[in-house]
């Protein structure tokens, strides 16, 4: 009944475009579509593929289209249409990355102009403490802290505010109504602990800022560290710093109750996936040499790789299994011989963070420092 009405809208929209010209012409979300023709599931004549055969009809750069530029935005460019793509229909593709620290000082700059700040507040801090964030989590972090000094009746948006909201944005808001028994909180805390003394130990991991048993979103503790800047690449001894780092938890537990819990799932299942892309896709194995065992996944639903061909032999797959194994295990003992020698901080932290709930990180390192092992003269 509707067939043919979005390729009409799009003949529609362009004739209005040449009666206003010059204009620009800017398409959100062009994935909706702009996806890759030819699927071969349901045919080719479906409604959304006769709007972008319509599209790329108006955008061909035969046609006098004089005084009329197309923008288009998309968080998927890896779907569109390789027709869309080429020269003469979008000529320029750029790409938004996350803001670097000068641009994510102007961000905050922005979002906080009309906000009353405390005189010690120091965006600049506030910027190297965020790295990652995208405009819009900056936006959050912002209201985030202004709610949250609203709320204590303060004057101005104090560091404290800030430093409560960027808690909230990167770890989830606390869950202090949960009725967590005293075993679990203690199995938690001996967990957190365990991810902070290796990291702290570890001169390739981000420093420690925070370690809580508050329990944030899905998890019952967390441990945060904070890049002292922004990083692009990785080498092989900070990933694996990062993995041992991961398993520190698991560790710990181990090591003091002598069993294990669920709440390593998570940390296992990324150690495992930071493992297999070392091994995989960046030739970190000395075992399996320069090469990418990686199969594109394609996307089935755009009539890619439909019947998928593995790159290499089951041989090859056996090797992979027992390269990752070994980076895992090797990280596993490590992370247990860092806390075997700083086991009295360990027992030290884990009661502080008992009663506490919340430790920072200069707390961490003097603990260490207090119970650090003598060396032999």
């Amino acid at each position: 009944m509707f067939v043919g009405v979005g390729a009409s809208r799009v003949r529609d929209l362009f004739e209005n475009g040449k009666k206003h010209a010059p204009c620009i012409i800017f398409i959100d979300e062009i994935d909706a579509v702009g996806r890759s023709r030819g699927a071969g599931l349901g045919g080719g004549n479906d409604e959304r593929e006769q709007t972008l055969n319509q599209l790329l009809v108006e955008m061909d750069g035969f046609e006098v289209n004089e005084g009329i530029i197309v923008v288009a935005a998309t968080n998927r460019p890896d779907v569109l249409d390789p027709a869309l793509l080429r020269p003469g229909r979008f000529d320029r593709h750029v790409v938004v990355p996350s803001p670097d620290i000068k641009g994510r000082e102007n961000i905050l700059k922005t979002h906080s102009k009309n906000i009353k700040l405390d005189k010690k507040v120091i965006l600049n801090k506030i910027a190297r403490g965020t790295p990652g964030f995208t405009g819009a989590d900056l936006a959050n972090l912002v209201n985030e802290a202004a709610l949250w000094a609203a709320r204590q009746d303060k004057e101005t948006v104090d560091n404290d505010d800030f430093e409560y909201a960027r808690d909230k944005v990167m770890m989830g808001a606390e869950r202090r109504n949960d009725l967590i028994s005293d075993e679990e909180k203690e199995t938690t805390a001996y967990h957190e602990v365990g991810h902070a003394l290796v990291a702290a130990s570890i001169e390739e991991v981000d420093p420690v800022h925070k370690v809580s048993i508050i329990p944030r979103g899905r998890a019952l503790g967390v441990t945060m560290l904070l890049p002292e800047e922004d990083r692009h690449s990785h080498n092989k001894r900070s990933l694996l710093g990062q993995i041992t780092m991961t398993m520190g938890g698991r560790a710990a537990e181990h090591l003091v109750f002598k069993r294990f819990t669920t709440g390593a799932s998570d940390d296992l299942k990324r150690a495992t996936e930071l493992a297999r892309k070392m091994v995989c896709q960046w030739g970190m194995s000395e075992k399996l040499g320069p090469l990418t065992y990686t199969e594109d996944a394609g996307h089935v639903f755009l009539g890619r790789d439909l019947q998928q061909h593995p790159e290499f032999s089951n041989e090859s797959m056996r090797m992979i299994d027992e390269e990752v194994l070994e980076i895992l295990n090797s990280s596993y003992e490590r992370a247990k011989s860092i806390l075997k020698t700083y086991r009295k901080a360990l027992e030290s932290l884990a009661l502080t963070l008992l009663e506490k709930e919340t430790i920072d990180g200069e707390n961490v390192l003097k603990v260490m420092q207090e119970f650090a092992p003598k060396t032999k003269k």
